[in-house]
């Protein structure tokens, strides 16, 4: 267990992705020396947890803020007084829709760089998240597909995963739902992107948000993304999280996908997602890093 500056203490989960940090109460304003900290933890780390937290959506919001400005989502409930913080609230009329693996918000030019989730109330069993690292996903491939890769762009839509008779059929109605459809018209990003800190290469396309890969035929695209959605998908890259009350987590969202484990029902799930925007996701090769 690594000790900071700070009383802040982490403790990894796994070699690949996932630490529990410690010495903290997050409903206190955090020194700037302490936002580093958190942000360096992040970094190394790509999702970070915390235990037993007590926070208002207030304080929530104003930490998510230390890390930058804040994507309000144009489908999901949001919190009455803070439009900010969404409100994922699944029960038997309102089953989750994220229970695919994915990275959030894709279907912008500027994708979210992390998402902060808090546990407001949880079933008895059952309702875990799971992350998988996108930088170790693209380590583990060959040399010539990271080099195929690398050169490939990807389509991202939010009409191809919010339909008006799919995952927001239960989350708004048909007018919020077109308003939104033509406020967020495809995007293209890089199948392979660049972390903006760490210079990491980074697989960068999803189940959910990715339509297609740019350049290739139908058939070579769809059987492109259903190798690499499988790929993500192995145990060596991926962490389990299960929560209790008051957990919060924090993931890079420039090189992880996540997916809620949709086991609870009948039960109720209700969590707090806050998430911070990123930069426009790019490619550079290594000797051009730095």
């Amino acid at each position: 267990m690594a000790t900071f500056s700070t009383a802040l203490q982490i403790q990894p989960l796994t070699p690949a992705i996932g630490a529990v940090l410690t010495g903290v109460d997050l409903s206190q304003p955090a020194s700037d020396d302490l936002i580093a900290e958190i942000r360096a933890a992040l970094l190394a780390h790509q999702v970070i947890f915390f235990e037993g937290q007590d926070w208002t959506p207030t304080q929530q919001r104003d930490f998510a803020l230390r890390f930058g400005e804040l994507h309000v989502h144009p489908m999901y409930d949001r919190d009455d007084a803070h439009p900010e913080i969404m409100v994922i609230d699944n029960h038997v009329d309102n089953p989750t829709d994220n229970n695919y693996w994915h990275t959030d918000v894709t279907f912008i030019d500027t994708p979210p760089m992390g998402s902060i989730l808090s546990a407001r109330q949880l079933p008895p069993v059952g309702g875990d998240t799971m992350w998988s690292s996108m930088t170790a996903a693209y380590q583990a491939l060959s040399p010539p597909m990271q080099r195929f890769l690398e050169g490939l762009e990807a389509v991202h839509s939010f009409a191809h995963a919010f339909t008006a008779t799919g995952l927001a059929g239960s989350q708004a109605g048909r007018e919020r739902y077109e308003k939104a459809v033509a406020a967020n018209p495809p995007v293209v990003h890089p199948v392979i992107r660049t972390h903006p800190e760490t210079g990491e290469p980074c697989l960068f396309v999803n189940s959910v948000f990715t339509q297609r890969i740019k350049g290739l035929r139908a058939e070579e695209s769809r059987a492109l993304m259903a190798f690499l959605n499988a790929h993500v998908q192995k145990p060596e890259f991926v962490v389990r999280w299960r929560w209790t009350p008051g957990a919060v987590a924090f993931w890079d969202n420039r090189c992880t996908q996540h997916r809620a484990v949709d086991d609870f029902l009948p039960h109720r799930r209700i969590m707090h997602r806050a998430t911070v925007l990123g930069d426009r996701p790019v490619f550079r090769a290594a000797s051009a890093v730095g």
